[in-house]
């Protein structure tokens, strides 16, 4: 968290930059650790200054500043967000930037556990560098046969291959669970093991989850902290089926109780009724 939707809402919230000039970069003050950062901040200073920002973009569950010859990569990662309010607060804050031409604006990064990156490429090797190196296609744009093809031929769990962004670039925790929730599969079923059918419902059920998410601004979970490009929260928490409701009835079967196990360090939630996991024979 944030994932796709969430990262894509960022980026279009903060789209009104396109055609304004940067006129400073700097690290506010933070009483925490800083975040890993390359090159410095005042290299990014001195290379973004000036620079007309022309074009906004998300690469997986990265947000990206094209300004001139380069490209500004920010990841969000566990509680990042890119916004143009001000943050909940200010202890957190780690890159400000100030627009020139744009009454005042200013564009915020802000991380409360310092998990987040931020690294200036030239704009010419964004893909080559970062896509292409780190990531694999994007879930809203990889075409069925692609996407079985990519992901079927893993013998680990179902779940754990869709949080691989080499694989699939875009999907996290939370919309792994509701995705396979939805396409009524088990999270430990193997992936190589599922049926042409099953692939066909977790893909169409993956682009209906997704682009649901994104209308509805993304998932405001519990803590708070993902927040919209202007500070307020998503809407998407009030149609989830299984995340983070652990013991709580399934909405969909009204029988089965919502579970939590753990894969790969993380937290799958699933219904056994709804999601049966087939005997081995």
């Amino acid at each position: 968290m944030p994932e796709l939707p969430e990262v894509e809402t960022m980026c279009r919230g903060i789209r009104s930059v396109v055609g304004h000039s940067i006129a400073r970069v700097f690290a506010p003050p933070c009483p925490c650790r800083p975040i890993a950062m390359v090159p410095t901040m005042r290299t990014i200073d001195r290379r973004l200054r000036g620079q007309v920002i022309s074009r906004v973009r998300r690469l997986g569950k990265r947000v990206v500043l094209i300004a001139g010859q380069h490209a500004l990569v920010i990841h969000p990662r566990m509680t990042g967000m890119v916004c143009l309010n001000e943050p909940p607060n200010r202890d957190y804050l780690r890159l400000q930037m100030e627009l020139s031409d744009s009454a005042g604006a200013t564009l915020f990064f802000w991380d409360r556990r310092g998990l987040g990156t931020v690294e200036l490429v030239p704009a010419d090797e964004l893909d080559r560098r970062i896509a292409d190196q780190r990531l694999g296609p994007d879930a809203l744009d990889i075409a069925l046969d692609q996407f079985v093809a990519r992901l079927s031929n893993s013998a680990s769990p179902i779940k754990v291959v869709l949080l691989d962004q080499r694989r699939l670039a875009g999907i996290g925790n939370l919309y792994a669970s509701e995705i396979l929730h939805a396409a009524k599969v088990h999270p430990s079923r193997r992936a190589c093991d599922l049926k042409p059918a099953h692939w066909s419902q977790v893909y169409t059920h993956m682009r209906r989850i997704l682009n649901e998410a994104i209308a509805f601004e993304g998932s405001t979970l519990s803590d708070g902290t993902y927040r919209n490009a202007l500070n307020h929260p998503g809407g998407y928490q009030s149609h989830h089926r299984v995340y983070d409701r652990a013991g709580h009835r399934c909405f969909v079967c009204r029988r089965g109780r919502i579970r939590r196990i753990v894969q790969a360090q993380r937290s799958t939630f699933y219904c056994p009724i709804c999601q049966p996991l087939p005997r081995r024979s």
